[in-house]
């Protein structure tokens, strides 16, 4: 790694060596981690309306993968290694994790729409901040809420409906069934680490975990318990709530128990480091042949509350591949409202009553249902 100046006054930041990504708006979209598990589920869905460039540490999977595709191309682009990457692209949808920022200041750097959907909250922090130093001349959009962004989505269709959001409570149901790539579960090595919430308009430190209760997400009662994600960060700051909390748990109610004991027993917090990693990974990585992605979301403002179930039988790598494809579409202007300006989070889309369509005209259910229990749903015909 180097130390190079940064022109136009902008900051000096430690980088690899210059990648040379040029802005071709002819060109495919980059799909940087385009082969992993959710990457392969989005080169699938956008390889019908782009040509693709699929990039990661193995060409060879890459070009397997491509030749599925049609206008689809694979190339090496291993994060790790500073050899310089060129190539002329529309856009750059980051699916693999980015720790240096080095894909993010490529893009930015060279006036391309970029999408981002693997950070954790702290990085997605860290990469708004740089972003916004190097002031983008293209869309910047951190879509790395739950799901690619779908929660973040979906809190802004009920928020339309409803006409503001004081309240944003979201209870994921973990599928242990299901595919899950390594990436997904990184953020088991955050459960360790306190972080911060808007309870009730105020800011407060939690443990991750905590708060542990009982939901019924559709037709199944399931033991969730807080965990860290971005769009607790960020729904406060977009739509104004004053409480905003994301609770997880496992398809086996079993399974949540013994993860709260571990938990409880302090495991997080010892268990750091190289030696225990893991242990912590096959405490959640034990992916399956597939299963349903199922979360609940409930939106409450005025005295009113609606709640969203949305379902994908296709698993959580396709409802995170919907979340990243029209984040792309967003950041392309190609959902019919013209691009944001900078930096910017999925649920500021301009076009809140069109999500739940979106949605399902990718196979994704949508359930809404009123506190006086009516309810409507938008699925796939």
């Amino acid at each position: 790694m180097s130390t190079e100046p940064v022109p136009h006054g902008r900051p000096v930041h430690p980088t690899f060596p210059s990648d040379r990504i040029g802005h071709n708006p002819a060109g495919p979209v980059l799909l940087v981690g385009g082969y992993g598990t959710v990457g392969a589920e989005l080169a699938r869905l956008a390889a019908p309306a782009w040509p693709l460039l699929l990039t990661g540490r193995s060409e060879q999977r890459g070009a397997a993968l491509a030749a599925e595709l049609d206008g689809a191309t694979a190339r090496r682009w291993d994060l790790a290694d500073p050899e310089p990457f060129t190539a002329g692209v529309r856009a750059v949808v980051g699916v693999v994790n980015d720790p240096d920022d080095r894909v993010l200041r490529a893009a930015v750097g060279a006036g391309v729409p970029y999408v981002d959907v693997t950070r954790w909250t702290a990085r997605l922090q860290r990469a708004a901040t740089l972003a916004a130093l190097l002031r983008p001349t293209a869309p910047v959009l951190l879509s790395s809420a739950w799901m690619g962004g779908v929660t973040s989505l979906v809190a802004a269709a009920l928020a339309d409906r409803l006409g503001g959001a004081e309240r944003i409570e979201t209870a994921v149901r973990w599928d242990l069934a299901d595919r899950a790539g390594a990436d997904s579960v990184e953020f088991m090595d955050r459960l360790g680490l306190d972080y911060e919430v808007v309870q009730d308009g105020r800011r407060r430190t939690v443990a991750p975990l905590s708060r542990p209760r009982t939901v019924r997400i559709g037709a199944a009662p399931t033991l969730v318990a807080g965990i860290d994600t971005p769009e607790q960060f960020t729904l406060p700051l977009t739509l104004g709530a004053t409480t905003a909390t994301t609770r997880i748990g496992f398809s086996s109610r079993s399974s949540t128990t013994a993860l709260l004991a571990v938990r409880r027993a302090g495991f997080f917090r010892w268990g750091r480091g190289e030696r225990w990693e893991p242990a912590r990974r096959a405490l959640l990585y034990s992916p399956g042949e597939g299963g349903t992605a199922l979360l609940r979301t409930d939106v409450s403002s005025g005295g009113r509350t609606l709640t969203a179930t949305v379902e994908d039988r296709a698993g959580q790598a396709h409802l995170t591949a919907v979340g990243a494809l029209l984040a792309l579409r967003r950041a392309l202007g190609a959902d019919g409202a013209p691009p944001p300006a900078g930096v910017a989070f999925p649920e500021q889309t301009p076009r809140p009553g069109r999500v739940l369509e979106d949605l399902a005209e990718l196979g994704v259910t949508v359930t809404v249902t009123a506190a006086d229990g009516r309810r409507g749903t938008e699925e796939a015909a």
